[in-house]
């Protein structure tokens, strides 16, 4: 079944959630234990991270040093299509531009396809940490509207080779990512949703939004966009916010503004408990007043914590996905 298809439905649940996949080297058990817990509040679907390479450099001898490409976080796929086969669920894996030429993208949609997955979350991606901007493989995609019509393509049947001759046609539904405060790199808001507007007229069937910790700013978004023709669902993302850490950490690495009275709230606590509770009672709140107003479904951003998702849903979904 298609995000759209199950948004659709009359029933369906409230809540979606992003698992980051295990570090190379740890066991798919860890995902497991996750969606295990998450599993009695009956998640609309889910979502896996896709992580690009990163540069080490390792010494190989006395001033020397050899560059290697590493993945640390491997497996978007397969993980997708276990948690199909193990959970019935739905998964979304995310498909990036960095790092990927275009036939290595194809390839992977055909492994997606094959393996059962039916909807994709298309995003550029991030810049590698030692670049500091991104920069598209020579062969790749430079923009997420780039992979959109990549995807659109395939699901028409047309692929690179343009030899084939009776190709198979794909049938992905396609997701891409919207920003309430605006994407860092755009101009001005007017820009980031004209790109948007296009990646939604490309084919995008529904956006997910970057988290944010102010609904005001999500209606506000929702509004635009409407008022851009953008009539697509927009799923609102959310984080529960657990150290006090993250009051730099979130603005720096999101990009994302926190309201005085979270700081404030943080900024007051004593113990890292009591930071924990003003963290989760302010998701809690934000997401009752997002059911409330329509959004079509809760995304939670875990980054591998289990335990603040699973207790805002059982404050807030608890009563929401037994009838």
């Amino acid at each position: 079944m298609t995000i759209t298809e199950i948004l659709n439905q009359p029933e369906h649940s409230r809540f979606s959630l992003e698992l980051l996949p295990p570090l190379k080297g740890q066991h798919i058990d860890s995902i497991y234990r996750t969606m295990d817990a998450l599993m009695p509040f009956d998640p609309a679907f889910v979502d896996v991270t896709y992580h690009r390479e990163e540069y080490v450099y390792r010494e190989v001898g006395p001033g020397l040093l050899q560059k290697r490409t590493v993945r640390k976080r491997p497996g978007t796929v397969g993980i997708c299509a276990a948690l199909t086969n193990r959970y019935n669920i739905e998964t979304v894996p995310h498909i990036i531009c960095g790092g990927f030429s275009v036939e290595e993208t194809e390839n992977a949609l055909i492994d997606l396809d094959f393996v059962g997955v039916r909807n994709v979350l298309a995003l550029r991606g991030d810049a590698i940490r030692s670049e500091g901007r991104f920069k598209p493989e020579p062969d790749g995609h430079p923009y997420a509207i780039d992979l959109v019509k990549q995807v659109v393509d395939l699901n028409k049947g047309i692929y690179l080779d343009p030899d084939l001759r009776n190709s198979t046609s794909t049938d992905f539904c396609i997701g891409v990512a919207g920003y309430p405060e605006k994407h860092f790199q755009a101009p001005n808001p007017a820009s980031d949703l004209r790109w948007l507007k296009e990646k939604v007229d490309a084919g995008a069937s529904y956006v997910i939004t970057q988290m944010f910790f102010d609904n005001a700013q999500y209606f506000q978004f929702v509004e635009r966009c409407r008022e851009a023709d953008i009539h697509v669902p927009i799923i609102p993302g959310l984080k529960p916010l657990t150290t006090a850490a993250q009051l730099q950490v979130l603005p720096q690495v999101f990009h994302v503004d926190l309201p005085e009275a979270l700081v404030k709230s943080v900024e007051d606590a004593k113990t890292k408990e009591q930071v924990k509770e003003a963290g989760m009672a302010w998701c809690t709140a934000q997401a009752e007043e997002l059911l409330d107003k329509g959004a079509p479904t809760l995304h939670f951003y875990t980054m591998g914590k289990i335990e603040p998702t699973a207790e805002i849903a059982r404050r807030v979904l608890g009563t929401v996905n037994t009838g």
